[in-house]
């Protein structure tokens, strides 16, 4: 079966289409200021100013079967939206007991909500001035 993110073997089929999703959540995410993306711990992760972490992609992590993002939450979130929509939302592994949020990308991804989310977890690691500046910056279609 052909690699899938991060050089780890897809769970399932639909590569092309998980690497158009991972690149649409790339473009998400990049947009964001002073942000990096680099594998860690074999997944595309993406960075503010190169040290602080705020979202994964995951594809089949441990034999999981999801392809899925972990990102940062505030609080409360996690519990929320985890209780509303089990389907879609998970506490994921390592980083759940912090807060993280795991949003699954095969169930249907609802594109305006998880631009918010990608902007929500940029904002609970990044300093308060690149928050403002992220939130001053024009929307893009």
């Amino acid at each position: 079966m052909p690699d899938g993110l991060g050089g780890l073997p897809s769970c399932g089929s639909g590569v092309a289409e998980r690497e158009a999703i991972l690149q649409r959540i790339r473009e998400l995410c990049l947009e964001l200021p002073v942000t990096s993306e680099r594998l860690s711990h074999g997944h595309p992760t993406f960075f503010v100013r190169e040290k602080r972490s705020f979202l994964m992609v995951l594809d089949n992590q441990h034999g999981d079967g999801r392809f899925a993002i972990w990102c940062a939450a505030e609080s409360g979130v996690q519990e929320m939206l985890v209780e509303a929509d089990p389907e879609r939302f998970f506490r994921p592994p390592y980083v759940g007991h912090r807060g993280w949020l795991g949003v699954r990308l095969d169930r249907g991804i609802h594109w305006e909500e998880l631009a918010g989310i990608v902007e929500d977890a940029y904002a609970e690691v990044a300093p308060p001035k690149l928050v403002e500046a992220a939130r001053r910056r024009e929307p893009t279609t």
